[in-house]
């Protein structure tokens, strides 16, 4: 047994000489040295380094007891030798000793298995290494760096406690495995058990005759400003470091960087994340580089510019070469990266530190940064500010993110809004926007809604409408349901009717015979609703028949994909699949569209009087809403046969009052027709782009025409016929 335990120790022995004379000949180059400008790399030390490192591999393979530190380990820890390796990189004696140093760290940390970062030999000089990292941004170590941010948020994920040893600054937090102490040991008295005792409790090995002691032996050879390297600022560790790195001009480095802090804040441990989020800058830092970011942006920039951006991704931050460029286009790329990336963190992060970065998002960035420009009197910033909001709620995707923007934009408060009442005051002024004296900011404003609309978040549709339809208060009270639709529809009673719409000479079509409002069973009722949309617009004002273009069956295979589409983003809502019964017994409340829908009719009214773009961008928010599966959505703005409470007005009645205005009109313009078919061809590129009188009227005639079919195409795909309540099912694959 003796002989077999001497063979045991001889190698053991002669390992440890060997890393002791490794380490003596880094140190002795120091004392003897007296070449300051022959590189790292160039002399022996990172053959010595890589000796030491492949000598710790070696004995750690050959241990029999698993988890025990080996002689050269415990040597490694107890003489502080990375310690004096981080002092040493930070005076870069020789020149790129602190890339050496940096590779040196990560290649131990990676490949010695022995847990080593809850040393506080082995964490201290880890966070002055990271301290030292950050205060060269754009540095020449930052490929080093990233390498060593990529062991310790490896590290941190497979042992979450070790976040609080790398991020705790200068204090020593947590629980220390070194020395067996359950508790947290002061700063001198965990130097002095990290020196004396060995991981497993057993006295330290003797020290060897003639070695150097760790930095004591090197500091009168070093430069002044190496000494009390503690005297940089604690708040610098990996949080900071990760977030320099991000920025870096090098984009594989960049790149690296940001999936090292999505590893860091998708930990699993509850503890960790909290730790993160109450003890560490994470949350503060990526949202102030947000912030920076936006503020670096160009004030104006062309909201057609912003769209043509769609896409950027974090991974691919940097706009298509093949797009055209535009001033601030590389700002608005990198901004927009960020911003997609903030995203993607709090998608995947632990929930607590995920609801807490959408809080800092929103608080910081949506609030004190984005609203004043959109709360602004001056035109552009409106615009500008508009513009990037609707291109950020694009690319969002994560709940929590959407769910903090939907309460910035729209508030909190869900009872039914009232005409006179004090909305929530952005939403206000957004609602003010969408019939603001400039087109442009109209359009915008219009398109922010449109894109907030199709977020799979439901209080955003209950904000906007829901919550007004709720009871139907839109019915006319005390009516009972009706056993059919024949005379429910009096247009002479519509608040919105006027005797001048019969003496124009249109006379509305006979009263189609359809089912009750609460069970549409059958192709009938689908049919007499189509065809109210279809025939809505007189056959002098018609002209898509002539051009042989797309119609109505068009319409129907678009519907259908964004019905389909629609139904499966709120199928987990729970919404119902016929209307609340009307309660008799129920207090009359008098009726309020609510501002959203109050403005959208009040411009659909004047469709005869806008531009061309804007009645596009109108009738385009009144689509999206149109699908929606909610039967209170769906008989509200899609039925032409519901008897309307006294003063209310829905979609149909204000389509009917425009085309009384538009019979009118139409006797007052000579040659109506063909200069209503010449518009059509200029809007479709099949003529030239001539001035014409009332050109405005005219391609108003084109929009109502349009979004007459496409209102009947969306009532058809909602009810077919082969299965009316299946509106929230997908039909058969090809099926319309």
């Amino acid at each position: 047994f003796a002989s077999r335990l001497g063979l045991w120790r001889e190698p053991s022995i002669d390992l440890l000489q060997a890393f002791v004379e490794h380490w003596k000949g880094i140190t002795h180059y120091y004392i003897e040295s007296t070449d300051e400008n022959t590189p790292a790399k160039k002399t022996d030390i990172p053959w010595r380094l890589k000796q030491m490192l492949d000598i710790l591999v070696y004995e750690e393979q050959q241990q029999v007891a698993v988890g025990e530190a080996g002689p050269c380990l415990e040597y490694l820890l107890q003489h502080k030798i990375l310690e004096t390796l981080c002092t040493l990189g930070k005076a870069e004696f020789p020149p790129g000793m602190r890339q050496q140093v940096f590779q040196f760290f990560s290649k131990v940390l990676a490949q010695v298995q022995h847990p080593l970062l809850h040393y506080l030999s082995v964490h201290r000089p880890v966070q002055k290494l990271l301290r030292l990292g950050g205060t060269a941004p754009g540095s020449v170590t930052e490929k080093e760096e990233v390498q060593l941010t990529t062991v310790l948020c490896s590290k941190i994920q497979q042992d979450p406690e070790l976040l609080a040893y790398i991020l705790e600054g200068k204090k020593i937090v947590g629980r220390k495995k070194a020395c067996g102490e359950p508790t947290a040991l002061p700063k001198d008295t965990a130097s002095h058990r990290d020196k004396d005792c060995s991981h497993d409790g057993a006295p330290a090995r003797p020290q060897l005759d003639g070695e150097p002691c760790g930095a004591q032996a090197l500091n009168s050879h070093m430069p002044a400003e190496t000494e009390q390297l503690d005297g940089g600022t604690a708040e610098s560790n990996l949080i900071t470091s990760l977030l320099g790195l991000c920025q870096s001009k090098k984009s594989r480095v960049a790149l690296k960087a940001q999936e090292n802090l999505l590893l860091l804040v998708s930990v699993a441990s509850p503890a960790a994340a909290t730790y993160l989020v109450q003890s560490s800058p994470c949350c503060p830092a990526i949202v102030q580089h947000l912030c920076q970011l936006y503020r670096s942006m160009p004030v104006f920039l062309d909201p057609a510019d912003i769209a043509a951006l769609e896409g950027i991704s974090w991974r691919l931050p940097s706009a298509p070469s093949d797009e055209a460029s535009f001033p601030g286009k590389e700002a608005l790329a990198a901004f927009l990266g960020w911003f997609d990336y903030c995203d993607h963190l709090i998608t995947e992060a632990h929930t607590v530190v995920a609801d807490a970065l959408a809080k800092a998002v929103a608080e910081k960035f949506f609030v004190e940064t984005l609203q004043p420009q959109l709360l602004h009197v001056s035109e552009q910033s409106i615009l500008t500010s508009t513009a990037l909001l609707t291109a950020m709620l694009r690319q969002l995707r994560s709940p929590a993110l959407l769910r903090e923007a939907a309460a910035f934009l729209l508030g909190t408060d869900r009872q039914p809004e009232a005409p006179r009442d004090n909305p929530h005051a952005l939403y206000a002024h957004l609602i003010g926007h969408c019939d603001h004296l400039s087109d442009e900011i109209s359009i915008a404003t219009l398109r922010l809604f449109e894109e907030l609309l199709q977020k799979p978040h439901e209080g955003i549709i209950r904000g906007l409408v829901l919550r007004n339809l709720e009871g139907r208060p839109y019915v006319a009270w005390g009516s009972p349901e009706p056993e059919s639709y024949e005379d429910t529809l009096d247009l002479e009673e519509d608040p919105y009717f006027t005797d001048s719409f019969l003496d124009s000479g249109f006379q509305p079509r006979a009263k189609p015979r359809l089912a009750p409002a609460t069970s549409y069973d059958g192709k009938t009722a689908v049919t007499e609703i189509v065809n109210s949309f279809l025939c809505l617009v007189p056959e002098e004002a018609k002209t898509s028949a002539f051009l042989e273009e797309t119609g109505y069956d068009t319409y129907v295979h678009d519907a259908y994909g964004l019905f389909q589409e629609c139904s499966s983003r709120v199928a987990s809502w729970g919404w119902p699949l016929t209307p609340t019964p009307l309660d008799p017994h129920e207090p009359e409340r008098p009726f309020f569209e609510g501002h959203f829908l109050r403005v959208l009719f009040d411009r659909m009214s004047r469709i005869l009087d806008q531009p061309y773009s804007l009645n596009l961008q109108v009738t385009s928010v009144l689509s999206r809403l149109a699908l929606f599966p909610h039967p209170h959505i769906h008989e509200y703005l899609l039925d032409p046969y519901i008897s309307l409470a006294p003063g209310c007005r829905s979609l149909f009645s204000v389509l009917v009052r425009v085309i009384g205005d538009l019979m009118q009109r139409i006797q007052r313009v000579p040659q109506f027709p063909g200069k209503l078919l010449l518009v059509r061809k200029q809007l479709t590129g099949q003529a030239p782009g001539e001035q014409l009188d009332h050109q405005t009227l005219l391609q108003g005639v084109v929009v109502l025409e349009e979004f007459c079919k496409e209102l009947a195409a969306i009532a058809f795909v909602k009810f077919p016929p082969h299965d009316p309540r299946q509106n929230l099912s997908p039909a058969p694959e090809g099926q319309v």
